[in-house]
């Protein structure tokens, strides 16, 4: 069933990490799998966030040797920016197997993101100058508490809670997706994408990489590859209509955007409230009375209906 939220503001930054954890958390009986945020920051010039994992949840019920294994894999990740001349400010390990740096690099960072990854067992989450992408095993409330979430200040953010069908209950099947290599595009996505292997080996013979066999992937692969190539994040959001198949709802976010994208037979739930300076938008409109209790009018987006806001 899943359940996917998002929220943007015009102009302005606020709480965002708290607002997307009660909205998530109002969502939970959608998905109690897993939880994962893509929250936008104010960034700065010249520096990169990374998140990555360096395990999954589970592999810490492995015995104690699990930590040597995890020091060793987090070395490597060291080295491998020392050698590719980043310079790291901050390197926080927020939880034993996931990790936040920030940091600056003037080479090729998607060469250099490439060589981290081949360290077994480690994949990057997200690199960009405003996304950070959080995601894990529990509900909203677990995951804010385990990363610090609830006073994350920036300017919007999507949020997934799953309830896993078709593949692992795991983080790398969890949502939100990052395109990798592109900065600060994010997925999330409700539906079955039905034409995804044929579109996967599209994409992948134009150079791209897939980290899960998750249909949700390609839709933040095929926009950063569209919005790479030129393409307008509403010119995206229109052509993926035309050329995904499928029942699917999805949201889809840049550094300084937010769209939506619902396709032909408009079948997954999504509800939106706009005002002058916020936008909000969930499967249910219980999500978005969780952080606006007073008295609000909203609507249900029709069958292929594509808005985009701007922060």
């Amino acid at each position: 069933m899943c359940g996917i939220a998002g929220l943007i503001y015009k102009g302005k930054s606020a709480n965002v990490g708290a607002e997307m954890t009660a909205m998530l958390q109002a969502l939970k009986h959608r998905g109690p799998d897993s939880t994962g945020y893509a929250v936008y920051g104010e960034g700065s010039d010249g520096n990169y966030v990374m998140r990555l994992k360096a395990a999954e949840a589970e592999d810490m019920h492995r015995g104690r040797g699990i930590y040597q294994i995890l020091d060793e894999r987090i070395a490597a990740v060291d080295a491998i920016l020392a050698e590719h001349g980043a310079d790291v400010k901050l390197k926080d390990r927020v939880t034993d197997y996931a990790l936040r740096y920030v940091l600056s690099h003037d080479g090729d960072t998607g060469k250099m993101a490439e060589h981290i990854e081949e360290i077994d067992g480690v994949e990057i989450l997200s690199l960009g100058n405003g996304l950070e992408l959080i995601k894990d095993l529990g509900d909203a409330s677990d995951v804010a508490g385990l990363y610090s979430l609830n006073d994350f200040s920036g300017t919007h953010g999507i949020g997934h809670t799953r309830m896993a069908t078709e593949s692992d209950v795991d983080i790398k099947s969890a949502h939100p997706y990052w395109a990798f290599p592109y900065n600060d595009v994010s997925v999330v996505h409700n539906g079955q994408i039905t034409n995804y292997w044929l579109m996967r080996r599209e994409m992948e013979r134009k150079g791209h990489r897939f980290m899960s066999n998750c249909d949700s992937e390609l839709l933040a692969v095929y926009t950063a590859h569209n919005l790479a190539n030129g393409m307008t994040l509403e010119e995206s959001l229109r052509r993926s209509i035309e050329e995904i198949d499928g029942v699917f709802t999805y949201l889809v976010a840049t550094k300084d955007q937010l769209g939506m994208a619902k396709d032909t037979m408009a079948a997954k739930p999504l509800v939106l409230y706009e005002s002058d300076d916020l936008i909000a938008m969930a499967s249910e409109e219980v999500a978005i009375r969780a952080i606006l209790p007073q008295e609000i009018d909203t609507y249900d987006p029709y069958d292929e209906e594509i808005r985009v806001w701007q922060a």
